[in-house]
């Protein structure tokens, strides 16, 4: 994985992704003690970064071929509307207890999902495999895949755009597998290497964290347990550790609690919508003060597919 390969992944999903904004508040800033650019990628097509990473995947494929994915709902969406704009057959795996809102909105997008228990322990990668040598579909990994990592690279690359140049230190990132946190780490590392991320988890699920700090992929001793449905994932991946174990700082661990309050400070402060994963790295922005460094601090929030309760219990906590 090298920049140039990110280059590539924004030439061909140029036109369809959209450029996100960075959004700021005095409020925000005053909390978290330092300046705050919020990367709002709630605004991308399919309310998540994840439509960069599927569309950069997709369209590095030959035509007509379909696909399969496995995913708690914002990759889903992401692969669903990709092939819906390639006329590509397109098979979802998702937990039974992803959001309503992803399940129903992945369907909508053409998509035929299937369900399993993962709670029970049932394989989500096992149940993909066996789909893809049955049926002659192509799997998409959520973010073990070099076209998928240049994708969400891409927001790295907006990013070195459109950071003013005094802004330094710590970009936070959302993480699940390390798609995003890779992604954005390689772009830095060649457009802007002053600037470096830090990946942010969901206590009790904070493999990324716990493998930087031991130097070893080590996995997460259950999967399921938090509202941060998004980034619950078994341990970083293959490809994107030893990517994140060279260029990443120390992780960072928020409650679920937090996570909700930081919902609701983007959607009073921001006008924005998030969810809980997709908030993490706005949470550690402003309850981890301690841990960050500078008077600046990025924050990349990565999604906003949040069950209308689940918004409703964040803005009345």
């Amino acid at each position: 994985m090298n920049i140039d390969r990110i280059e590539a992944a924004q030439e061909r999903i140029r036109g369809l992704a959209r450029v996100t904004p960075i959004l700021t508040s005095p409020f925000l800033d005053e909390i978290a003690g330092r300046r705050v650019f919020v990367k709002a990628e709630p605004l991308q097509v399919t309310g998540s970064f994840k439509f960069r990473g599927a569309l950069s995947a997709l369209s590095a494929l030959p035509s007509g071929l379909g696909v399969l994915a496995y995913s708690s709902g914002n990759h889903a969406q992401g692969v669903a509307m990709a092939a819906r704009l390639q006329g590509r057959e397109a098979v979802i795996v998702m937990p039974d207890d992803a959001p309503a809102l992803k399940i129903e909105n992945t369907r909508s997008l053409g998509a035929e999902v299937v369900l399993y228990d993962r709670a029970a322990g049932e394989s989500r990668e096992e149940i993909g495999a066996a789909l893809s040598a049955e049926r002659g579909l192509h799997l998409v990994k959520p973010y073990d895949d070099p076209d998928v990592i240049a994708g969400q690279g891409t927001v790295g690359l907006e990013l070195a755009d459109q950071l003013p140049a005094d802004v330094q230190g710590d970009v936070l990132v959302c993480c699940g597998g390390g798609g995003l946190s890779s992604g954005v780490a390689l772009a830095l590392e060649a457009r802007r290497p002053d600037l470096r991320v830090r990946p942010v988890e969901p206590a009790g699920f904070d493999d990324t964290t716990r493998s930087l700090r031991s130097g070893q992929r080590v996995t997460n001793d259950r999967l399921s347990g938090s509202i941060c449905d998004a980034i619950l994932t078994p341990a970083p991946g293959e490809l994107t550790f030893p990517i994140l174990q060279r260029l990443a700082g120390p992780g960072l661990v928020v409650t679920d609690d937090e996570a909700l309050h930081a919902m609701a400070h983007a959607a009073i402060r921001l006008k924005l919508a998030t969810e809980p994963g997709g908030a993490v790295s706005l949470a550690a922005a402003l309850f981890r003060q301690d841990q960050i460094e500078g008077d600046a601090v990025t924050v990349v929030v990565s999604g906003g597919n949040a069950d209308p309760e689940t918004l409703a219990r964040a803005l009345t906590l």
